[in-house]
């Protein structure tokens, strides 16, 4: 499924927490992880049309930028939350009075961060997001994005960045309106107007779609005239059985230097793939390549827990928020805290390199050509 590019762009997702007397040493009743939970539970057995608005509500409840539960103690409307209306108000303060003992989220929707746990994550070390130099995956209306290149980096030279990767879809995927080869041409031009601007630094280049052996769909002359190139996999995602082979395909593949949202789970939606993901993670170091945290809500992909096993492999992370809209730039919250939460250390990520860093990493990993 590829997700409506406008589903998070519309609002912050909740109400401003400033507005409200919140005590933080107040102990929650339920946070909105929970709350969401129960949401995507309740749609489960709900005919429609309300099982869509509690599917709505409990996807939006990730991008609520104030507890549900710290709402109702000040005694603000909880409609004032994205999607939540009257009906749904009225199931959430029945659970805030009556919490439900040690409910676990289905593996489904494991993993998941939402915003609230995000930013208390960040706010242990003020200046981890501040370190952060750019994003390096973002899509504009070249493909499947609402925003031009020139919106999408205004909105980074907002969040001080040095450098953004603009990465829209290749040719193989055609119902993301990928591009073709003369295309990533034409658009390098665009690219190449904004920087002479000197603002910021647009990087050329594209999300490669994958096919299930590691295989991209474009020419390898194209790619290299790029400052970098993802790869990710969006076919075949459903397979239950071992998928190591395939992750350790694409990633020697000698056109890619980044996996990016390496699972290919959706919340709700899909699970993802498997993998014995010691040794995927291993071949990426080996090969000095890195994965992607993809900070877009409904994938944060890597997750904490896979995190943890790529800061023991010591392969490279790349933080990319997936934004199809410049006021998605924000995910980048998702990104940072999870790799915050894993304990990866600065100099294993990209985002924190400068861009001349940064290209010279892409130089040395192209000229190793995925066979160390």
């Amino acid at each position: 499924m590829l997700r409506s590019s406008k589903q998070f762009s519309e609002s912050t997702g909740g109400c401003d927490p400033r507005q409200y007397e919140i005590n933080p040493k107040v102990v929650l009743t339920l946070e909105n992880q929970t709350i969401g939970e129960l949401l995507a539970r309740k749609a489960e057995d709900t005919p429609p049309p309300a099982q869509r608005a509690l599917r709505r509500a409990a996807r939006r409840a990730f991008l609520w930028d104030v507890e549900a539960a710290e709402l109702a103690r000040v005694g603000t409307p909880l409609t004032e939350l994205s999607g939540v209306g009257p009906y749904i108000e009225k199931l959430i303060g029945q659970w805030l009075d009556s919490p439900p003992s040690k409910l676990q989220p289905v593996p489904l929707r494991a993993g998941f961060l939402t915003i609230c746990q995000a930013r208390r994550i960040l706010s242990k070390k003020p200046s981890w997001l501040k370190n952060v130099k750019g994003d390096l995956q973002m899509h504009t209306n070249w493909s499947d994005g609402v925003g031009t290149i020139e919106e999408m980096s205004a909105a980074a030279v907002e969040r001080n960045y040095a450098y953004i990767a603009i990465t829209d879809h290749t040719k193989g995927l055609k119902i993301a309106g990928g591009i073709n080869e003369e295309q990533v041409e034409q658009q390098g031009r665009e690219i190449a107007a904004i920087n002479e601007e000197g603002r910021i630094a647009v990087l050329r280049s594209v999300e490669m779609n994958l096919n299930p052996h590691g295989k991209g769909d474009m020419d390898s002359r194209c790619l290299r005239k790029l400052d970098l190139v993802l790869g990710c996999f969006h076919s075949s995602l459903r397979k239950t059985d071992d998928q190591t082979e395939r992750y350790v395909a694409a990633l020697r593949n000698p056109d890619i230097q980044i996996l990016g949202h390496p699972r290919g789970r959706i919340y709700n939606f899909r699970s993802g793939l498997n993998a014995h993901w010691e040794e995927v993670f291993g071949v990426a170091a080996e090969l000095g390549k890195a994965v992607e945290i993809d900070g877009y809500p409904d994938r944060q992909d890597l997750n904490v827990e896979l995190l943890r096993i790529a800061k023991k492999a010591g392969c490279k992370i790349s933080f990319g928020t997936d934004s199809h809209g410049p006021s998605q730039l924000r995910f980048m919250e998702f990104s940072a805290a999870a790799a915050l939460a894993a304990g990866i250390k600065p100099e294993g990520i990209l985002n924190f390199m400068s861009k001349n860093a940064l290209l010279d990493w892409v130089d040395d990993v192209r000229r190793q050509g995925g066979k160390r």
